[in-house]
């Protein structure tokens, strides 16, 4: 009998081609010892655009565009001004189809989660096939667990609530995402705003923090600090009000600013115990890549996506960070396997003589797929930053499993009358899981250490100070923080449902949050600034128009969320959840036609023509008049050019001094950007490299 598998990735059939004996090289599979391996290059096949039911453009005329039935396409790439299908796509889908056609049977090996079933059921389904399928279910690409999931497959009808709820997300998206994004589009006039289920909430959630920050008003308040200093040790304390009246702030430092000694009135010491932290899921490596080295969500999710494919650590798109016993049974031989990596070796032999800390393991808790961990291949020749993931994921593997964290806290609280003043110190009996890493608590409060104080004694006073302090706003949104929003964002939703759904699925999934963000920064809706995330005018403006409406509030993602996840366990119809979702994208087309939109833009006439009105679009600046050729593409000297720097160069013909740009050669320069008399993007150089101009 001939079986046919599929995979999500050339790589990935290639590792299951070796184990199954398909050793046989084929145009697009791998054949022999009866199997045939194919793969997929991620979603081959797509939902339909506008155009495939009749509504090519952007029309007010074909809004809203609800499908009676959906059609499935091969993917679809850009072809002037509108798409075709993928030649590389249809080629390998073709391939699919041979291979399909000769087997008996069929083994899903795509990714083991909503997406890589969404991705083998469209093919399936466009392909139009009957064969019999199975699934392969596992978290590591390592000979063992391959071999241990070809042991164990389940037939492909257990997975169809998994598909359902993936379709019908897919198909949620499209009537949101294509309906919002026309309707705005039209409705402006000008330019395409795209909008979306998980984008525009997220869009939402930058811009209200930007603003908050921007229109914080600090209000001064007044604090002491005393230091008094004995045993040779200076001991600084705060004091315990904050004072927002500075008449009053006087009046309290006078009466104490001459006081010769002060009263420890309070000393309370107590064991601490910190648990280590649990495992790392795909957005808790995100966040700390990008707290502590830099790393944007997307980098982070790609090196991991590599050191998968590798073998080096399970599978990345994974929100749990537990484990289940079966696993955990497993973890004293990756510990022993660490040993061989000079950087754990010590701690790893300490660790496999302990017993381990159970805290990770709750088989309740683990979702598709468990949290993240390395696997028993050990990572061979690594690039820099391959190398800071796999470390973080090694480090937190050990650290979740170590003993606790012991310390002595104590919490001293001196007076001198009644104005009192605090502070906390710590000692550090046990290391436990932070000696895996020694890393400093940089957000401890305790981490002062005291020498001995005693309550009741008086200690003499070294210097007592009235500071004037200011509140602050909440800081910008950096990817971190943005990622801990998405996460965690149902947590001020008042039914409880939803905020149980959010609790668990955020807005977006782990797997789709990078790739969110990126979208923004691709719609030109936010920039970077350092590690900050700053919206733009084009992104601000949306927001002005949609923040008050169901599509960015996270309400309305509680609620798809939680659908889906009832979608999965079989106690929703996904049909009934689609006729929902088509009832609120005719109500959100609707209001979105009737607004009366002014973008910024409108107000610029083409260079070329005269004519008012100029169109921002994803990739290129153009002119509303179709017979009029005037364009300026985003893409200049590999970098990317803003709407600002398109507004500017229409207003004074010339933008400030850029710098980065990239010439051919792969040599970096900096210029200015002038339009030249054809009305096209040209460079301007400063006049001490040499007064010349080169057209782009």
């Amino acid at each position: 009998m001939k079986i046919a598998i599929i995979a999500e990735k050339p790589s990935v059939a290639r590792e299951i081609a070796a184990i199954v004996g398909a050793k046989t090289k084929k145009d697009g599979y791998m054949e022999g010892n009866d199997y045939l391996v194919t793969w997929a290059f991620g979603h081959l096949v797509q939902l339909a655009l506008p155009e495939h039911y009749g509504a090519k453009g952007f029309s007010r005329e074909h809004l809203p565009i609800v499908p009676h039935e959906f059609m499935l396409v091969p993917r679809q790439v850009r072809a002037g001004k509108g798409y075709k299908d993928d030649p590389s796509a249809v080629k390998q889908l073709k391939t699919i189809e041979q291979v399909f056609k000769q087997a008996e049977k069929i083994i899903v090996a795509t990714d083991s989660g909503r997406e890589g079933e969404l991705i083998f059921r469209y093919i399936y389904d466009y392909l139009a096939s009957d064969i019999y399928f199975e699934r392969l279910w596992i978290s590591s690409l390592t000979e063992k667990s391959i071999k241990e999931g070809l042991v164990k497959l389940k037939a492909g009808t257990e997975y169809d609530n998994l598909y359902a709820a993936a379709e019908a997300r897919s198909q949620a998206d499209w009537l949101i995402g294509i309906n919002s994004t026309q309707a705005l589009s039209v409705a402006a006039g000008n330019g395409v705003y795209s909008l979306g289920r998980v984008q525009t909430p997220t869009l939402s959630m930058i811009c209200n923090r930007y603003l908050e920050n921007k229109n914080f008003k600090p209000v001064p308040f007044w604090q002491m600090q005393l230091v008094t200093s004995f045993a040779g040790k200076k001991v600084t304390a705060t004091g315990k009000d904050k004072i927002f009246d500075n008449a009053e702030a006087t009046a309290l430092y006078n009466k104490v600013r001459y006081a010769g000694k002060v009263s420890a009135i309070r000393v309370e010491r107590k064991e601490t115990e910190q648990e280590p932290p649990l495992l790392y899921d795909l957005t808790t490596l995100q966040k700390d890549a990008n707290s502590k080295h830099g790393f944007s969500a997307d980098k982070t999710l790609s090196i991991a996506q590599k050191l998968y494919e590798q073998k080096a650590i399970t599978y990345p798109r994974t929100g749990s960070r537990y484990i289940s016993d079966d696993v955990f049974l497993e973890i004293g031989g990756l510990i022993k396997k660490l040993k061989e990596y000079s950087r754990f070796t010590a701690y790893a032999e300490k660790l496999s003589d302990m017993n381990l800390n159970i805290r990770p393991v709750d088989e309740k808790k683990v979702t598709d797929h468990h949290a993240l961990l390395i696997t028993e291949d050990l990572p061979g020749n690594m690039t820099a930053d391959e190398r800071t993931i796999y470390e973080m994921v090694a480090a937190r593997m050990l650290e979740a499993f170590s003993p606790q964290c012991i310390k002595d806290v104590t919490a001293v609280t001196f007076g001198i009358g009644e104005t009192q003043f605090e502070v906390k110190g710590s000692v550090m009996k046990h290391k436990g899981w932070r000696e895996v890493l020694n890393e400093k608590e940089e957000d401890a409060e305790d981490k002062t250490e005291l020498p001995e104080i005693r309550e009741g004694e008086a200690y003499p006073v070294s210097s007592i100070d009235l500071q004037e302090k200011q509140t602050k706003p909440k800081p910008l949104h950096t990817e971190s923080s943005l990622l801990s929003s998405m996460e965690t964002a149902g947590r001020e939703l008042e039914n409880e449902e939803q905020r149980l759904a959010l609790k668990t699925c955020g807005i977006g999934t782990p797997a789709t949050r990078a790739a969110i963000i990126e979208t923004l920064f691709s719609r030109d809706y936010i920039r970077r600034e350092k590690k900050s995330l700053i919206p733009t005018d084009k992104g601000l403006s949306v927001y002005d128009i949609v923040k008050d409406k169901r599509i960015s509030n996270v309400e309305m993602t509680g609620y798809w969320e939680d659908a889906f996840l009832k979608i999965e366990k079989g106690e929703q119809h996904a049909a009934n959840f689609t006729k929902s979702i088509e009832v609120y994208a005719r109500q959100i087309t609707e209001e979105l036609l009737n607004l009366d939109l002014a973008f910024s833009t409108n107000t610029y006439s083409c260079p070329k023509c005269g004519k008012q009105g100029l169109r921002l679009l994803p990739s290129v600046c153009k002119c509303s008049d179709e017979s009029c050729d005037f364009v300026m593409f985003r893409n200049c000297g590999g970098k990317k050019l803003t709407d600002d720097i398109f507004i500017e160069l229409l207003s004074e013909g010339k933008t400030k001094l850029i710098k980065g740009f990239t010439s051919k050669a792969g040599k970096r320069f900096d210029a200015y950007l002038i339009l030249n008399s054809e009305c096209k993007i040209a460079y301007e150089f400063p006049k001490k490299k040499g007064n010349y101009k080169r057209g782009k």
